[in-house]
């Protein structure tokens, strides 16, 4: 398969562009980090300029578009709510109005599409998101959906290696631990994350399923970030007592986290009849793919002599 990739130095992107290149023609779109030598076609565009998604797919003629662009911090969406609008909202609809009848469509969407309030959340939950980027990832889908309505809408939480390692709440727990330096982990925001490369070969049994609509994609299982850190500690032979636990109440974010957003994944596991890893299975593979020099890897890939202007726009 061809597969046409956006974000592609993103957390998932990189990680997806990698795993997927090993057996489909992977064509990634970055715009704000250009790679050196990746394993995969890299196209260097700014996806918000007039037609550079019509041209691309014009050129590259995809069997499949995985759309991972997004303004995906929650900071900068709330400082700067017009470009995350363009980002989060727009660019979907756009993305798969050209995409439509010609290629199959999977857009990444997130679990902060709900308040948190409950937790274990289905697919016929009502969203109600709280956050500036929880609103324009809803509005996302929903534009998608209204654009091409066999689109594939996956809603997910992941933790992994990325280019620079400091993208995922793992890398930030892993390397100020590593480092000696004391932390802090929330007890009472709960998540289900899944490691970037079990989520990558998912989506791509999703796709080969042929399966469209929402889903939930995480992990199998709920933990807070507290015991998360501390499992990543024990299972990366680090300090676990540099690990304090802090209510996020007294944390003072200046944007409001869901205390519970984990997503209920009994669709998933139904339509693709398999059991989808948790995060203690996924951090184990987090701490071998360390040991095996992959984060490294990444880093190698990292073009330094460009400035990353933003490191958030176009999801890399």
């Amino acid at each position: 398969m061809r597969i046409l990739i956006t974000g592609a130095s993103g957390l998932l992107g990189i990680n997806l562009a990698m795993d997927a290149s090993k057996k489909h023609e992977v064509y990634g779109i970055v715009n704000s980090q250009p790679l050196k030598n990746p394993p995969f076609n890299c196209i260097v565009a700014d996806l918000l300029a007039e037609d550079a998604y019509k041209e691309i797919f014009d050129r590259v003629r995809p069997d499949w578009v995985i759309h991972c662009a997004a303004l995906a911090s929650l900071e900068e969406c709330d400082q700067d709510p017009a470009f995350a609008e363009l980002m989060n909202t727009i660019l979907p609809g756009e993305i798969a109005s050209v995409t439509r009848g010609r290629a199959r469509m999977l857009h990444i969407s997130t679990d902060a599409v709900f308040d948190g309030n409950l937790g274990n959340y289905t697919e016929d939950d009502e969203p109600n998101p709280v956050t500036v980027y929880g609103k324009t990832k809803l509005n996302g889908e929903w534009a998608a959906i209204e654009a091409d309505p066999d689109v594939l809408i996956t809603r997910v939480n992941l933790f992994g290696w990325s280019l620079k390692g400091k993208r995922s709440l793992a890398e930030w727990f892993f390397y100020n631990l590593q480092a000696g330096k004391p932390v802090k982990g929330f007890t009472d925001v709960n998540f289900c994350p899944i490691l970037a490369n079990d989520l990558s070969g998912i989506l791509i049994e999703m796709l080969k399923n042929k399966l469209s609509g929402v889903y939930h994609v995480v992990g199998s299982e709920t933990v807070s970030k507290y015991q998360f850190g501390k499992t990543l500690a024990e299972t990366c032979q680090l300090d676990g007592n540099l690990l304090s636990p802090v209510s996020v109440n007294d944390f003072g974010l200046k944007v409001v986290r869901g205390n519970n957003l984990s997503l209920n994944i009994g669709k998933l596991t139904a339509d693709l009849h398999k059991v989808v890893p948790g995060f203690s299975t996924g951090l184990k593979q987090f701490a071998t793919l360390y040991q095996q020099g992959y984060p490294q890897d990444l880093r190698k890939m990292v073009d330094n002599s460009v400035r990353d202007i933003n490191p958030y726009r176009n999801g890399g």
